[in-house]
C-alpha cells in the first residue's frame, strides 16, 4: 500500500540520513520514478523532504526533523512481541534493555492493538535450543562485541575442535550470528571469510588497528554465502539403511538433517522403511549403532564393515570384563 511505503521512506530517511533514490527503490521494490512521486506526496503533506542532485546526492530530510510514528497495524504490533532467540539478548546483556523497550512500545501502541500484542507475548514462545542437546558452556561476548561495534581488528586464540591445540588468528570481524542456540563470529582471515564458534574461543583481544573489511560486504550476505557453502558441500559418505518404524521418529529428531530424501516404506512391509543419509566421513556411521537392531545399514559395504568392527570391539570389551 502507498501509505505503508510513504511511512517506510520516512523511517529510512530518519534513520539513515541521505539515501540515493535508487537505494530506496531497490529496498521498497518499486521504480525510481515511484520514489520521486512518493517524495512529492510527503512534501505536500508537510514533511520537509528534498532531493540533492549530483554524484553523491539522494533523498534526505531537513536536518533536525524528527517524527514519532506510532501508527502500527495490529499484525505489526503482534510481530514486535514474537522475539526469536531470547537467549541472544541474555548473551549480549540486553535483557533489561529489551524489557524496557517493549514497555515503551506497548505504551506507544494504539489502544485497540495492545491486547493482541500482550496476548501474543504470553501465547507464543520461541526456544532456539535444539532437542537432545546439552547446554553449552557460558559464552562471554564482551570482547568480540567490542571489536564488532568499534570496527577494530581482533586477535583470537581459538580451538578448531574440542580436542585440538589452540592457535592464534588475526581477524577482521564482520559481526556475530546466533544460530540454533550457538554463537558464531564471522570474520575475514587474510581476506578470506571464516566462521568461528564462540564457545571454542580461548581468549580474544581487541587491537588498536582499524578493521579491514572488504568493501561492499555486509554480515547478512556473507553469512548466507558461508552457510550455503556448508550446506551444499557433498557428504563424504552416503549410506542406505532400513529402519523400523519404532525408531524412525527418534532418528528424524536426531539426524533428520542428514537425510537426502524422505523415508520410503518397503514393499509389502509397513514395519520397515528405506532411508539414505549423508555423513561427513564414513566412521560417523557408528552413530547408527545407538538404534540397535532397529536400523540395518545396507550399503556401501565399507559402512557395514565399519559397524561390524565397532560392534565386535564393544562386544570384546564387555566380554573381557
Amino acid at each position: 500500500m502507498k501509505s505503508d511505503r510513504l511511512l517506510s521512506i520516512l523511517l529510512l530517511l530518519q534513520t539513515r540520513g541521505l539515501v540515493p533514490a535508487t537505494a530506496l527503490a531497490e529496498r521498497l521494490e518499486v521504480s525510481v520514478r515511484t520514489i520521486y512521486r512518493d517524495v512529492e506526496a510527503l512534501s505536500a503533506a508537510g514533511v520537509p523532504v528534498y532531493a540533492e542532485r549530483g554524484r553523491h546526492g539522494g533523498i534526505t530530510l531537513l536536518p533536525g526533523y524528527r517524527t514519532d510514528v506510532t501508527g502500527l497495524t495490529e499484525d505489526e504490533s503482534r510481530a514486535l512481541f514474537v522475539l526469536a532467540a531470547q537467549g541472544a539478548h541474555t548473551a549480549l546483556g540486553l535483557d533489561r534493555a529489551l524489557g524496557s523497550a517493549l514497555r515503551k512500545i506497548m505504551a506507544a501502541l494504539p489502544e485497540p492493538h495492545r491486547p493482541a500484542a500482550e496476548l501474543t507475548s504470553r501465547r507464543v514462545l520461541v526456544d532456539p535450543e535444539r532437542w537432545l542437546t546439552r547446554p553449552g558452556p557460558a559464552v562471554d561476548l564482551d570482547v568480540l562485541n567490542t571489536a564488532v561495534f568499534t570496527d577494530r581488528r581482533l586477535g583470537l586464540r581459538y580451538r578448531r575442535s574440542v580436542t585440538s591445540e589452540p592457535r592464534d588468528y588475526l581477524l577482521d570481524p564482520y559481526g556475530l550470528v546466533a544460530k540454533a542456540g550457538i554463537w558464531y563470529l564471522v570474520a575475514d582471515k587474510e581476506g578470506e571469510p571464516r566462521i568461528f564458534r564462540v564457545d571454542r574461543v580461548v581468549s580474544a583481544t581487541v587491537l588498536d588497528e582499524p578493521v579491514r573489511r572488504r568493501p561492499g560486504l555486509e554480515l547478512a550476505a556473507l553469512w548466507q554465502s558461508l552457510r550455503s557453502r556448508m550446506s551444499d558441500r557433498p557428504p563424504g559418505a552416503v549410506v542406505t539403511a532400513r529402519i523400523h518404524r519404532d525408531r524412525l521418529d527418534l532418528l528424524l529428531r536426531m539426524y533428520g538433517g542428514l537425510l537426502t530424501g524422505d523415508p520410503v516404506p518397503e514393499d509389502g512391509d509397513s514395519e520397515w522403511s528405506r532411508i539414505e543419509l549423508g555423513f561427513d566421513i564414513l566412521p560417523a556411521v557408528r552413530a547408527l549403532l545407538a538404534f540397535g537392531d532397529g536400523v540395518e545399514v545396507l550399503s556401501p559395504p565399507a559402512a557395514r564393515e565399519e559397524l561390524i568392527r565397532t560392534a565386535a570391539a564393544v562386544t570384546s570389551l564387555y566380554a573381557a570384563s
